[in-house]
């Protein structure tokens, strides 16, 4: 009675964790969430009046399927400007939410029996996709002293290989990609025709690093899909409101698979993203600066605790080394038990994450300070 391409895919342990911190929440209980990847920031109020206005005008109805034009066009003069890619509007698919967009490719670019490498550990949602699609995945070791940066990882590559997915900054680790290892991914992909799924979502939220897109690399303009939004930089997760550039040939399949799904995104929620791109920028450059102050504090408390962690160059998740005190998992369940501090488990993001937990400190530096004295009572 039920799809057997659905019993591939496993629960979301990002969403188990945070619906079990809710639920001790409703119940009275005090409990630092540190389990969601999502900014605790407002949507800077130029955006919410422009999505406003344009639902007051009548910008209700249904809008074209690869979203306005007005959007699209703002959005590949951003990639232009910012990210080195030549597109034009008509190679640009504005999505409900980047996680959208990552679902479409999976199903738009996979077939049964495919593979699809991924660096390990990863965000959760690019196995669950590659599963969907009936493809599957191949986890890539990563060397944590290096930022949990890929080393050689040729050997991983076959003739069913079809993609490798990129994300930098990325979750769960906020690791960056250099131009170095990015240029070995690309050469790779060259060498061995494969498709790049750069998924720059967290591109903005960065500290003191440069940013650098695959698809701008001499001879990946033709087979990288590049995946962005608007949920992290401008605190718009629940807007859902994402974008994708990809090849023309790719292209096409995609725009099919969103026609024939979700349609396309909310029509005044667009008008909500081109003020986002055109409008002011300063909201996001202080969002950013109070989430280094907050990886700052954080980081330095988790090691003074005797917590081994690395400071992330980007995102807003510190990736800790718990093995001292149990596996991950072990450690994230006594923290939610004992001090209250919900945490997700490295495991869940791949096998080389099980001495790891994984915490999101986009909540406020009270709280932050105060999770850490939790934690200091526990493994003092």
């Amino acid at each position: 009675m039920t799809s057997a391409r659905l019993k591939r895919v496993e629960e979301s342990a990002t969403i188990r964790i945070s619906n079990i911190a809710t639920r001790m929440i409703k119940e009275g209980t005090d409990v630092i969430n540190f389990s969601l990847g999502e900014p605790d920031f407002d949507t800077p109020k130029n955006i919410c009046d422009a999505a406003a206005k344009a639902m007051y005008e009548g910008k209700t109805h249904y809008a074209p399927s690869a979203g306005i034009p007005e959007l699209r066009a703002a959005i590949a003069e951003k990639l232009k400007t910012e990210n080195h890619l030549e597109v034009t509007e008509k190679d640009v698919l504005v999505t409900p939410g980047a996680k959208q967009a990552i679902f479409e490719i999976m199903m738009g670019a996979l077939d049964d029996g495919d593979r699809a490498l991924l660096f390990d550990p990863a965000w959760v949602t690019y196995d669950a996709c590659i599963r969907f699609s009936g493809a599957n995945t191949v986890w890539v070791p990563t060397v944590p002293e290096r930022g949990f940066l890929p080393d050689n990882f040729a050997e991983y590559i076959n003739d069913k290989t079809k993609l490798i997915v990129v994300n930098s900054p990325g979750n769960p680790t906020g690791g960056v990609f250099g131009k170095k290892t990015l240029q070995c991914i690309a050469d790779l992909a060259i060498d061995h025709d494969l498709l790049v799924v750069s998924d720059e979502i967290y591109e903005k939220i960065i500290y003191d690093r440069e940013h650098i897109s695959i698809g701008s690399f001499d001879g990946m303009q033709d087979r990288t899909i590049t995946v962005n939004g608007f949920s992290k930089a401008y605190a718009m997760t629940g807007w859902r409101l994402g974008y994708l550039t990809a090849p023309p040939e790719i292209f096409k399949l995609l725009q099919k698979i969103q026609s024939h799904s979700v349609s396309s995104a909310t029509t005044f929620v667009q008008y909500g993203g081109l003020e986002a791109l055109q409008g002011p920028q300063d909201g996001v450059k202080a969002m950013v600066d109070r989430f280094k102050m907050r990886r700052d504090i954080l980081i330095d408390g988790l090691n003074k605790i005797g917590i081994e962690c690395k400071k992330p160059d980007g995102a807003f998740y510190a990736f800790a080394n718990v093995s001292e005190y149990g596996n991950g998992t072990e450690v994230a369940e006594r923290l939610l038990k004992e001090a209250h501090v919900a945490v997700t488990p490295g495991i869940a993001f791949g096998a080389s994450g099980e001495d790891f937990i994984r915490i999101s400190y986009a909540t406020s530096i009270d709280r932050i300070r105060e999770a850490l004295e939790r934690l200091e009572k526990i493994f003092a």
